[in-house]
C-alpha cells in the first residue's frame, strides 16, 4: 500500500465526521479526462469497489486514494500537425502566419490530437490518523504533493496541515550516525543499513553512492570529514521496516520485511482491513521513534535552526479555504 511515506502534521483542533468527510470527497469524485481534456483529478474507492464509500476507516484510521490521470501527445507530432497546417494557409493565401497564429494553431492541433492520446493514471495513498494529527502520504514528488494539497484544501475548507518538522534535520541527523565508530552510537531501535548517497555542497556537487556496501567503515568517515554530506540513507527500525531516509525527511523504499506480513488474510475483502491495520500498526510506532532519534518535533509551521526554509503556501482565501503551508527543506526528486 504505501512505497513511500511523507508525514504532514495536521494543524490542532481539525476533526471531522466520517460522513462529512464523505461527503465532501463525493464533490469530487473522479471522473475521467473527456476527450479534449489532458488531465483529471479526483477520489476513488481505497478499496476499488465501483460506487463505495471514498473514505474507509480501519481501526480508526481513516484511508483515501487520489486519482490522477492525464493525457499527452508528444511535442513533435503537434509541431507536424499545426505545420501542415500553416503550409495549407501560406499556399491559400500567399502569406506565412505570424507567431500569434501559429500559437493558436499548435493549440487546436492538440485539442484536436487529445482523443486519441492514451491516458495514463497514477493513484495517490492518503492515511489520516486524527488522535496523532498526522496526514501521511505515499506521494513523493513535489508535483503529485501540490495535486494532493489542492485536493485536500479543495475538500476541506478548514484543514491546514505543514510538512512534519524535527529540531534536527535529517541531513545533520543522518551525517552523524554515519560518523559513528559503533553501532551503540545508532538511535534507538534503528540500524543504518548498506546503501547511502553523499554530495559536496561545493560547485563540483560531486556525488558518492555506495550500494550493498558496508558504510561503518574509514571510507565513508573520510568523504564525510571531506565536506560531503549525506542526501540519503538505508534503515531499518527494529527488523520489522526497511526504508531509505531523505533530506527530506521522507521516507523512501518502504519495505516491510520478513514475518511483518505472515498473518495477512488472503482474501480480497479482508485482505484490505489487514494490509491497513498493519501497515498503519507499525508506522503509528515507527514515526513517533524517528521523531524522537531527530531531537523530537518542532512546533506546528516552524523551521529546524540548522537548515534554510523553503516555504510554498496554497491559500484559498478568496473562496473561503483556509490556508495550507508547506515549511522545509527543498523536496527530493521522486522515489
Amino acid at each position: 500500500m504505501f512505497k513511500n511515506v511523507t508525514i504532514y502534521r495536521i494543524a490542532p483542533g481539525w476533526d471531522v465526521t466520517l460522513e462529512a468527510m464523505e461527503a465532501a470527497l463525493d464533490a469530487a469524485r473522479f471522473v475521467p479526462c473527456g476527450a479534449s481534456q489532458d488531465k483529471s483529478v479526483g477520489w476513488v474507492e481505497p478499496r476499488g469497489q465501483r460506487h463505495g464509500p471514498l473514505v474507509e476507516s480501519v481501526g480508526g484510521q481513516r484511508i483515501l486514494k487520489l486519482m490522477i490521470e492525464t493525457k499527452s501527445v508528444p511535442g513533435s507530432v503537434v509541431r507536424e500537425k499545426a505545420q501542415e497546417e500553416a503550409d495549407h494557409i501560406e499556399a491559400a493565401t500567399g502569406r506565412k502566419p505570424g507567431k500569434k497564429e501559429t500559437k493558436a494553431l499548435r493549440e487546436d492541433a492538440l485539442l484536436a490530437l487529445l482523443p486519441q492520446a492514451f491516458p495514463r493514471r497514477g493513484a495517490t495513498w492518503v492515511w489520516i490518523d486524527l488522535a496523532n494529527g498526522w496526514l501521511v502520504t505515499d506521494a513523493s514528488s513535489q508535483g503529485k504533493l501540490d495535486e494532493l494539497v489542492t485536493a485536500l484544501v479543495n475538500a476541506f475548507s478548514d484543514l491546514a496541515v505543514t510538512l512534519l518538522q524535527t529540531q534536527m534535520t535529517p541531513q545533520t541527523a543522518m551525517t552523524q550516525w554515519l560518523s559513528a565508530t559503533s553501532p551503540d552510537e545508532w538511535p534507538g531501535r534503528f540500524s543504518v543499513e548498506r546503501e547511502c548517497e553523499l554530495k559536496s555542497g561545493d560547485e563540483e556537487k560531486s556525488v558518492v553512492k555506495f550500494t550493498r556496501h558496508n558504510l561503518a567503515t574509514d571510507e565513508v568517515r573520510q568523504h564525510i570529514t571531506e565536506g560531503k554530506l549525506p542526501t540519503r540513507l538505508a534503515m531499518s527500525w527494529e527488523g520489522r521496516i526497511g526504508f531509505v531516509l531523505t533530506e527530506a525527511l521522507q521516507l523512501k523504499k518502504l519495505a516491510f520485511l520478513e514475518g511483518v506480513f505472515d498473518d495477512r488474510a488472503s482474501d480480497d475483502e479482508s485482505g484490505f482491513d489487514t494490509d491497513v491495520a498493519l501497515t498503519t500498526g507499525e508506522l503509528t510506532k515507527l514515526i513517533p521513534e524517528l521523531i524522537e532519534a531527530l531531537g523530537g518535533e518542532m512546533a506546528f509551521g516552524a523551521a529546524p535552526a540548522d537548515a534554510p526554509i523553503a516555504t510554498a503556501t496554497t491559500s484559498g482565501a478568496s473562496s473561503g479555504h483556509a490556508a495550507v503551508t508547506a515549511v522545509g527543506d527543498d523536496g527530493d526528486p521522486p522515489f
